[in-house]
């Protein structure tokens, strides 16, 4: 009992954040089970974008970056990392 009080008295304020730090966990809990129940049985969510992405990729490189949609991509290509060298159309003033 006065091993309890002693304790108290150093870190009043250990309980508190204790109590914060529980309220956090729970709340991540919940946000990642929401997520859970949005995404669904759809449980290659992640998947189907990664080949939407890819398919835009290998569509730009076929026409070899020059569209408007792949200009995402200018600032990553043209560099000796990436491998890929195109001319690019000048930027609009």
């Amino acid at each position: 009992m006065i091993h309890n009080i002693i304790l108290e008295a150093e870190n009043p304020h250990n309980y508190r954040k204790v109590g914060y730090g529980m309220i956090l966990v729970a709340a991540s809990l919940s946000t990642i089970a929401l997520i859970g129940l949005v995404i669904g049985e759809d449980v290659l969510y992640g998947d189907k974008i990664q080949r939407a992405n890819t398919a835009n990729f290998e569509a730009c490189r076929a026409a070899d970056f020059q569209l408007p949609e792949c200009e995402i991509y200018w600032s990553k290509i043209n560099n000796d990392i990436s491998g890929i060298t195109v001319d690019l159309p000048d930027a609009a003033p």
